[in-house]
């Protein structure tokens, strides 16, 4: 468990305004409302806002990754040492059925492996993933049924471009801080254990900026419009989110940039529908053709026609497969369903009336004879 002595202090859910049963996506949103409002460059004179905006953003790397909110929710439910109350009967808490020993035990709880095991000083800055970006693309139809490669216009959280991410004003360089070595954390000796704690100098950086960037002031990252190609795979269909690796916010430290999700808003199709990979339409036939049986031409998403065989006595709202005709896909290719529908004229000529008229009295005649 990579737990830190300030998860025993912080409370992350309050810092972000949200109940301790928010889901993801509750946490996402409270932390994108939070970042508007305090991000540096919304608050140019307010050091006080820039310090909560840090706060911020600290509560989001542990609550916004689902691994780390369930650490910090084990280590803060678990109490300061972590024993849940056991007293010397050893009653609930941790145990050492390993071998483990308490020095061992502690310097987990606190960042620190078991130095006397061959464990590294754990580093509050350590490399830390960037978080996801989320993103919404409309697309046309039968676009997203062939497959295209666009491009996706966002604003989001990027790497600086004037310092390319280090922090530091262009000609220098982020310093190994002179308190703690480049460790990110110093230890504190109580009795018999000793406790590693984040560096206050670098707060766990490691590393100190003597002049920061002017663009980013130090951070390394920046609000900016930016352009990113998407390849949108054959047969995407609506509300479908399609994950770009390492597109996402850029990571801390020297971590991996997040991800970006991109949900496809597809648009409906005057003519097209469709049922997963089915693609659906609706052919009008006259009245004789069903009666009859005929050939009827449908029309088809590559904007080309097959013809189908309807058979005599065919029904309004009659359902017909052609194979292989759908929504293509990587796993799998769908079939067109056709549905007829018997075309009903509104106005009949009168030599058609006569004629109906004629039809109709066979009809009385053979029910008759029935």
């Amino acid at each position: 468990m990579t737990a830190q002595r300030e998860w025993f202090e912080k409370d992350y859910y309050a810092v972000l305004g949200v109940s301790q049963s928010a889901t993801p996506k509750e946490v996402t949103k409270a932390y994108r409302k939070l970042a508007r409002e305090l991000h540096p460059d919304a608050n140019p004179n307010n050091p006080k806002a820039e310090d909560r905006f840090k706060e911020v953003s600290t509560a989001y790397d542990v609550l916004g990754d689902e691994k780390k909110r369930k650490e910090y929710d084990d280590v803060r439910a678990s109490g300061p040492m972590g024993f849940g109350g056991g007293g010397a009967g050893g009653q609930g808490g941790f145990r050492f059925d390993n071998g483990g020993d308490m020095g061992d035990l502690l310097g987990q709880m606190f960042g620190r492996g078991g130095q006397g095991r061959g464990g590294r000083g754990g580093q509050r800055g350590g490399p830390q993933r960037g978080s996801d970006i989320e993103a919404s693309l409309t697309l046309d139809f039968v676009d997203a049924a062939h497959g295209i490669t666009t491009t996706l216009h966002l604003t989001s959280e990027a790497v600086c471009t004037g310092c390319q991410g280090s922090g530091a004003r262009t000609g220098t360089t982020p310093q190994p801080c002179s308190q703690c070595g480049g460790r990110g954390a110093v230890d504190s000796n109580q009795g018999v254990f000793s406790f590693s704690s984040p560096c206050p100098r670098c707060q766990g950086k490691g590393s100190t900026i003597e002049y920061p960037c002017g663009s980013c002031r130090g951070s390394g990252r920046e609000h900016r419009a930016r352009e990113v190609k998407v390849r949108i795979p054959t047969g995407v269909d609506n509300g479908q989110r399609i994950r770009l690796k390492g597109r996402g916010a850029p990571g801390h430290n020297g971590g991996p940039a997040g991800d970006l999700l991109v949900e496809c808003k597809v648009m409906p199709h005057a003519t097209f529908s469709r049922d997963g990979v089915n693609l659906l339409v609706h052919v009008p036939v006259e009245y004789h053709q069903a009666v009859l049986g005929s050939e009827v031409s449908v029309p088809t998403l590559d904007g080309a026609s097959v013809l189908l065989k309807i058979k005599s006595g065919t029904q309004s709202g009659s359902k017909h497969r052609v194979k292989g005709r759908g929504i293509e896909t990587t796993a799998k290719t769908g079939d067109l369903i056709v549905t007829i529908d018997v075309h009903i004229p509104s106005k009949v000529s009168k030599e058609e009336r006569d004629i109906i008229e004629q039809l109709a009295e066979l009809h009385n005649t053979s029910d008759k004879v029935k």
